[in-house]
């Protein structure tokens, strides 16, 4: 297997590995508050975080930043938390343009933060490599794909259950924001940095 194809899967498996479950929990709750019709803006919103998680990882990679990953394991399941108590707080059933463009900015900013809680592991796998940039696009579009992968079966079983089992979609939402809030503050109690 080529270094970008090595790379570009650990970055899917990376988002999609259930036993970091608290990835695809950010995105449940990133994506909770809108509809399949939103797909565009969804597809900016985790993109943003795509961008956010690269940059991190970058700089950690180069080791041009550093942050104690005790902290980063806490502010990981916060930003979920953050993200779930801002979906109920909101009362519309639409995002909309400058609650979007907020979201954009939470979601870039969250992604610097999940990052760094990659960087130490990829670190340690680029050591080996003689050119960074390959592996670190490689890594970082499986990313995205992944994300995507991972938002489509969660646009999948809203509509769904918002169609077939006639969820309303604000219950929905709550439903997905208030089991993030729930595993995030369990996660937080588990992390604390002490």
């Amino acid at each position: 297997m080529n270094i970008f194809g090595m790379y570009f899967g650990l970055g899917v498996h990376h988002i999609a590995d259930f036993a970091g479950y608290d990835h695809i929990l950010f995105l449940v709750c990133l994506t909770a508050v809108y509809l399949v019709k939103d797909w565009k803006r969804i597809l900016i919103l985790i993109t943003a975080f795509t961008i956010g998680h690269s940059v991190s990882l970058v700089l950690a990679t180069l080791n041009i930043v550093y942050f104690s990953s005790s902290w980063i394991e806490f502010l990981i399941p916060l930003t979920i938390f953050i993200t779930g108590l801002w979906n109920v707080i909101d009362r519309n059933d639409q995002v909309s343009r400058s609650g979007h463009n907020i979201k954009y900015a939470a979601a870039l900013f969250f992604g610097l933060i999940h990052g760094l809680g990659f960087s130490n592991y990829l670190r340690s796998l680029l050591g080996a490599e003689d050119n960074l940039a390959l592996p670190l696009f490689g890594f970082n579009l499986g990313i995205e794909t992944g994300q995507i992968i991972i938002v489509t079966c969660i646009l999948t079983v809203s509509f769904l259950a918002q169609k077939y089992l006639r969820i309303v979609h604000r219950e929905w939402n709550l439903i997905l924001s208030g089991a993030g809030m729930g595993i995030a503050m369990v996660l937080m109690g588990e992390r604390w940095p002490g």
